[in-house]
C-alpha cells in the first residue's frame, strides 16, 4: 500500500491546491456524520507537503465519499482494512492543503504517489502553456460596478477545443471535490483562463515588457498597461472604460471556444509520375516524382473515422454529422486561412485532392503543416518524408602532441587541429554528397534513400564557409576560449554547430583532466618553497592556461598554498626572460602577507605596494608584482588601465562576486595578457558569484548575466536541476581547478581536523529575555508586510543571536558580563583548560560589539591578555596583531570579528577553533576555520560551534548541516527562505524549547 498519495484540484479564486491522503494513518474517526466538515483523519499535513513543493499553506474542504466511519480511501492508496458492502454517501471534510504555483506541476517528487487529478491539472497547465506558446489568446476587458480589469483569455478552436472538451470530460471526481461542488464546465473553463492570463504576464515580464510605458494615457494607456503588469486592475473608473469595450468588441466576438463536430485532415501523398525523372513537365524534383494534398474529413467525437472527399460531396457522410458538407467547406475556408496557398484549392467546387509545385510542397512540408497543425488541424506526411533538416557544421579538433616546455614558443594554430564537416540532421556529408547538394536544383531533395528539405540559402553559406578554407584542416577557431564559447552556444557561424568531437589535449582540457597530462614545470632555483606534488601541478596548469591565453581560476580550498603557487609561476616566467609586471588585486588585511610571502619564497621578485594615502603614481616600471587593494584599484583605475600588464591577480576573488560593485567594475577595464582568480569560495552564496568571476576572468564563457541566470541560476537554485547542474561543470571545468582538502592527494599534507559541537543552555535570564523578544517580535511580524516584515524578522533573527551570546549584548547597557550568561560560562571553561595545556586558540564571533565585551571579562577571569582582531584597527595593527600571534611572542587567545579575521590571514599557531555564534553560511565558517586548519598546520585542529538546543542557534546549526549536503553547486539564498515564511512557521522557528535551559 502506498504511503503517501497527492491530490490536486483547481479551486475558483485561489489557483492550484494540493492536498494528500497517508497510507499509515488511522483511517476511522469517532465522529458522527454532520453538516460541518470535520478534519480528514488520515489526510496529510501542510508540512508533509511543504516537503515536497513549495506553496502557501491553505485548507480546504472537500466532498469526499465516505462511510460512518470515515472517508473512503482513493483508489491509488489502496483499500483499508476489510471491504465493507455498506452504500457510500458524500460528506464534507477539511483538509490542509497547500497552494502552489503552476509550475510546480512539471517537475514531481519521486518519493510520493500522484493521483489522476494532479495529472489531469498537469494537462490543462500545458493546454494553457500551449495556447499562450502558440499565441491562440486575445486580450479583453471585464468590469462591474465598482473594478474593471484588463485579461488575457484563451481561443481554443479546432483541436484545441477538442482537447478541451476531453479535459472537461475526463476531469476526476477528486478534481471536483472541493465543496461546494462545482460544474466541471465552469472549473475547468475558470482554470483554462486564469492559467492563460497569468501565462502571458509571465512571458511579457520574461521578455521585459511588463514593466514599459505604453506612450499613452486614459481609458487605452490604462488597459494596456494593466494587461502587461502583474496587477490586472485597471487605474480607471469601469464607468469610462467603454470606448475601450467598443474598441476590442470585434475581438469579443471571437468565441473562446469551438467545438465542433470534426475538423479536415490533409494528407500529402508522393506520387510517381508516368514520366521519366527527365520528361515529365511537372516533375520539378528531377527524381520522377510529384505531390498531391488529399482532404479528408475527421470526426471529433470518433477520431478514428476519417473520410474522403468523395464521401463527404456524395451525402455518405450525413449519418456521422449534422451537417458534413457545410462543417467541411468551413474548415478549407479556415485552412486556407492558416496556409494562403490553399486558396486556389477550397476554390473548387468539390474540393477532395490538389496537385502541388515543388515550392508550394517546399511550403507546405516546410512550416505549413506545422501552422496547420497549430490552428487544430491533421496533417498527414508521406513515409517518405524524411522531415525538414537543420544544416549544422561538425567539429573535430585534435590536440598536437607538444613538449610543455615547447607551449611558449609555439603558435596557438600548432597546439591544435580543426576540420570541420556539413551536416543535414545528424548525417554528416561525404564530398559526393556535398557536391550533389551545390548542384540540386530544389530545396526538396532525395537523399540517402529519404526526402529532405533544405534552406539553399544557409546550404549556400555552409558550402562558402568550408570553401574558404579548402583543405578544412587550418582553424577557424583561433582559441581555446573561442572552443568555450562554442559548447556554450555562443560562437558566431553561419551555421550551429551540432557536434565537436576532441582528441589529445583538447580533451584533457575540456573534461579538467588537463592538469594530469600537462609535464611539470619546475621553479628556478631562487624559488625558495618546496612544492607539494599537488602545488606542482597547479603551478603547470596555471603556466599552461597562460600559454593558451585563457583566464584561470585557482579554486583550491582554503589552506593548501593558493599564494605560493602564484609565486612560483611569476618565479618561472622571469627565469625564462623579460616578463611585463603583474597587477595583483587583494583585500586590504592581505597587502603584508603577499610582501611577506614573496620575500619568503620568492626574493628576486621585485614587489611594489600600490596604496595609502602617500602611494602616488603607480610604479609599474622595475617591479615584477604590484600589489594593491580592490578600492584603491578602483579609485586608481583610470592610471591602472593605462599599463598593459602580463597577468592581472585577484585574491580572494569573491569580493568581486557582484559584478555591479566599483572594484569589479573598474578590474573589467584593466588590461591583462592573463587573468587569475584565486579564491577559496568560488560559490559563496549563489551561483551568481561564480558567474562574475569566470565572466571577469574571460568575458562571455558563460554568456550574459540574464542567460546565466534563465540557464542555470534559477533552473539549479531553485528547482535542484542536476542537469544544469552538470552542464554548468561542464563549461567551467576546463577554466576552474579546485583541489579539497577531503581529496586523497592531499590528505596526506594535512593532520587531523576534530569538529565538536558545543552545547551549552541558558541562564534563567537568558531564557526570560528569549521568550519576551519571541512575543514582541512576533507582533510586530504579524502586523507588517513587505519589507518591513522582512526587516521584523531579521531583526528577531539578531535579537534572539545576542541573547545567546549575553543579555548585555541584547540590552547595550553596560552591564557587567558575571555569570549571566550560560555561552561565555562554558567559553571560560574551555579556554581555562586549553591555556592549561598551553595551547593557542582562535575565536570568532560575527559581532564586534560583543567581542568588545568578552576581551575585560576574559582578561580578568583567566588573568591573560586576549588579542582582538577587528575592523576598526589599522592595517599596521593588524599585521602586528597576526605576527605577534603567529610567532607564539603575543597573547595565546586571538578574538577575531568574522568580517575581518575570518578570511586570507595565516593563523596556524592556534590549535583550536572556537566558533562563539554561528552564520547562515557555511563557507563563510569553512573559511574562518581555515585560517588554523591549512598546509603549514602541523597539529591537529579541534573545531567547536557553540549551540544552544531548542534556540535559533539549533535551527542555524541545522540549515549549515543541510547546505553542506547540496550539490557543490547547488546553492540557496542566505536568509531569504526564513523572511518568506507565515507568520505560524516563524513562531516554530523562534519558539524556545524546554532543553535550552537547565532549569
Amino acid at each position: 500500500m502506498t504511503s503517501l498519495v497527492v491530490h490536486g484540484l483547481w479551486s475558483r479564486g485561489r489557483g492550484i491546491v494540493l492536498w494528500g491522503e497517508h497510507g499509515d494513518r488511522p483511517a476511522t474517526t469517532s465522529m458522527r456524520p454532520s453538516s460541518a466538515a470535520r478534519p480528514h483523519p488520515f489526510a496529510a499535513s501542510v508540512a508533509d507537503l511543504t516537503a515536497l513543493h513549495p506553496g502557501k499553506p491553505a485548507s480546504a474542504v472537500l466532498l469526499l465519499p465516505s462511510r460512518r466511519g470515515g472517508p473512503v480511501a482513493s483508489p491509488e492508496l489502496g483499500s483499508r482494512g476489510r471491504p465493507q458492502q455498506r452504500e457510500l454517501t458524500l460528506e464534507p471534510w477539511s483538509v490542509p492543503a497547500l497552494l502552489i504555483d503552476p509550475s510546480e506541476l512539471g517537475d514531481l517528487a519521486d518519493t510520493v504517489s500522484y493521483g489522476t487529478s494532479v495529472r489531469h491539472l498537469r494537462a490543462v497547465v500545458r493546454l494553457a502553456n500551449d495556447l499562450v506558446r502558440r499565441g491562440r489568446v486575445l486580450p479583453t476587458l471585464v468590469r462591474n460596478e465598482i473594478v474593471a480589469r484588463a485579461r488575457w483569455r484563451p481561443v481554443a478552436r479546432g483541436g484545441d477545443a477538442v482537447r478541451l472538451r476531453a479535459l472537461i470530460a475526463a476531469i476526476p471526481p477528486v478534481g471536483r471535490a472541493e465543496h461546494p461542488g462545482p460544474d466541471p464546465v465552469a472549473l475547468v473553463t475558470d482554470a483554462l483562463h486564469t492559467l492563460v492570463d497569468a501565462a502571458v504576464r509571465d512571458r511579457l515580464a520574461a521578455a521585459g515588457h511588463a514593466t514599459e510605458s505604453d506612450g499613452r494615457e486614459g481609458p487605452f494607456g490604462s488597459w494596456l498597461h494593466a494587461l502587461k503588469s502583474a496587477d490586472d486592475r485597471i487605474g480607471q473608473a469601469p464607468g469610462r472604460m467603454g470606448i475601450v469595450a467598443e474598441g476590442i468588441a470585434a475581438w469579443d466576438e471571437v468565441g473562446d471556444t469551438d467545438l465542433t463536430e470534426g475538423t479536415v485532415c490533409l494528407r500529402l501523398d508522393e506520387v510517381p509520375t508516368l514520366y521519366g525523372p527527365a520528361d515529365d513537365p511537372d516533375d520539378q524534383t528531377g527524381d520522377g516524382t510529384k505531390w498531391q494534398l488529399r482532404f479528408l474529413l475527421r470526426s471529433a467525437a470518433d477520431p478514428s473515422l476519417l473520410l474522403p472527399a468523395e464521401d463527404v460531396w456524395s451525402g455518405k457522410a450525413g449519418a456521422k454529422f449534422t451537417d458534413p458538407e457545410g462543417l467541411f467547406a468551413a474548415e478549407l475556408e479556415r485552412a486556407a486561412g492558416v496556409l494562403p496557398m490553399l486558396g486556389p484549392a477550397v476554390e473548387a467546387v468539390k474540393p477532395g485532392i490538389y496537385d502541388l509545385t515543388v515550392a508550394e510542397t517546399v511550403e507546405f512540408l516546410d512550416g505549413g503543416a506545422e501552422r496547420l497543425v497549430a490552428a487544430g488541424f491533421d496533417v498527414q506526411l508521406p513515409a517518405s518524408w524524411g522531415g525538414r533538416r537543420k544544416l549544422a557544421l561538425k567539429l573535430s579538433v585534435r590536440g598536437a602532441p607538444v613538449d610543455q616546455a615547447a607551449v611558449h614558443r609555439l603558435g596557438r594554430h600548432q597546439l591544435a587541429s580543426y576540420r570541420w564537416a556539413l551536416a543535414v540532421g545528424e548525417d554528416a556529408l561525404t564530398d559526393e554528397e556535398l557536391a550533389g547538394l551545390a548542384a540540386a536544383k530544389s530545396s526538396l531533395v532525395r537523399l540517402r534513400g529519404r526526402w529532405v528539405s533544405v534552406d539553399p540559402e544557409l546550404l549556400r553559406a555552409g558550402l562558402e564557409y568550408l570553401r574558404r578554407d579548402p583543405d578544412r584542416e587550418k582553424p577557424p577557431l583561433p582559441t581555446p576560449a573561442d572552443l568555450l564559447a562554442l559548447l556554450r552556444g555562443g560562437f558566431e557561424a553561419p551555421l550551429p554547430v551540432t557536434e565537436v568531437t576532441t582528441e589529445g589535449w583538447i580533451d584533457d582540457f575540456l573534461a579538467g583532466r588537463v592538469q594530469r597530462t600537462i609535464e611539470p614545470v619546475e621553479p628556478p632555483p631562487t624559488f625558495l618553497a618546496t612544492l607539494r606534488p599537488y602545488q606542482s601541478r597547479g603551478v603547470a596548469w596555471l603556466s599552461f592556461m597562460a600559454s593558451i591565453g585563457l583566464g584561470a581560476c585557482l579554486a583550491d580550498d582554503m589552506g593548501l598554498g593558493k599564494t605560493v603557487q602564484l609565486l612560483a609561476l611569476e618565479a618561472i616566467e622571469r627565469a625564462k626572460g623579460d616578463t611585463g609586471p603583474t597587477l595583483l588585486v587583494c583585500p586590504m588585511s592581505l597587502l603584508g602577507t603577499w610582501q611577506r610571502e614573496t620575500a619568503k619564497f620568492a626574493p628576486d621578485l621585485r614587489v611594489h605596494i600600490h596604496h595609502g594615502a602617500d602611494r602616488g603614481r603607480v610604479r609599474a616600471e622595475g617591479a615584477d608584482l604590484v600589489v594593491t587593494t580592490y578600492s584603491t584599484a578602483a579609485r586608481d583605475a583610470d592610471e591602472l588601465a593605462g599599463t598593459r600588464w602580463h597577468r592581472l591577480v585577484l585574491d580572494e576573488a569573491q569580493a568581486v562576486k557582484n559584478q555591479n560593485t566599483g572594484p569589479a567594475q573598474a578590474l573589467r577595464r584593466i588590461p591583462a595578457g592573463h587573468r587569475v582568480a584565486l579564491t577559496g569560495t568560488p560559490v559563496e552564496n549563489r551561483l551568481a558569484d561564480l558567474w562574475a568571476i569566470s565572466d571577469l576572468l574571460n568575458p562571455g564563457v558563460l554568456g550574459g548575466r540574464q542567460e546565466f541566470r534563465e540557464r542555470f541560476e534559477v533552473p539549479i537554485e531553485r528547482r535542484g536541476d542536476l542537469t544544469a547542474a552538470a552542464e554548468l561543470r561542464r563549461l567551467t571545468r576546463p577554466f576552474l581547478l579546485r583541489r579539497l582538502k577531503t581529496d586523497p592527494t592531499v590528505l596526506a599534507d594535512l593532520p587531523e581536523k576534530i569538529e565538536i559541537l558545543q552545547e551549552y543552555r541558558l541562564t534563567r535570564e537568558q531564557v526570560t529575555l528569549y521568550r519576551a523578544t519571541v512575543d514582541e517580535m512576533m507582533t510586530k511580524i504579524a502586523d507588517s508586510a513587505g519589507v518591513k516584515r522582512r526587516g521584523n524578522i531579521l531583526a528577531a533573527i539578531t535579537k534572539l543571536k545576542q541573547i545567546c551570546n549575553h543579555p548585555a549584548h541584547l540590552l547595550h547597557d553596560g552591564s557587567p558580563i558575571g555569570i549571566r550568561s550560560g555561552k561565555v560560562n562554558r567559553l571560560e571553561e574551555l579556554l581555562a583548560e586549553i591555556l592549561d595545556s598551553g595551547d593557542r586558540a582562535l575565536c570568532f564571533t560575527q559581532f564586534a560589539e560583543f567581542g568588545h565585551l568578552l576581551v575585560p571579562h576574559l582578561s580578568h577571569r583567566l588573568n591573560v591578555k586576549i588579542a582582538f582582531l577587528h575592523g576598526g584597527l589599522s592595517q599596521q595593527r593588524r599585521d602586528s596583531i597576526v605576527e605577534h600571534f603567529q610567532s607564539g611572542e603575543g597573547p595565546s587567545i586571538l578574538l577575531a570579528s568574522l568580517k575581518t579575521g575570518g578570511a586570507g590571514l595565516t593563523l596556524t599557531a592556534a590549535t583550536h577553533v572556537l566558533h562563539l555564534d554561528r552564520w547562515w553560511n557555511p563557507a563563510v565558517e569553512e573559511q574562518a576555520t581555515d585560517r588554523a586548519f591549512r598546509i603549514g598546520q602541523r597539529n591537529s585542529v579541534q573545531v567547536r560551534k557553540f549551540v544552544c538546543p531548542g534556540t535559533i542557534e539549533e535551527r542555524i546549526d541545522a540549515v549549515i548541516t543541510k547546505k553542506e549536503a547540496l550539490a557543490d553547486l547547488v546553492v540557496t539564498d542566505g536568509e531569504d527562505w526564513l523572511t518568506e515564511l507565515s507568520t505560524d512557521s516563524l513562531r516554530e522557528v523562534f519558539a524556545l524549547g524546554r532543553e535550552a535551559s537547565d532549569d
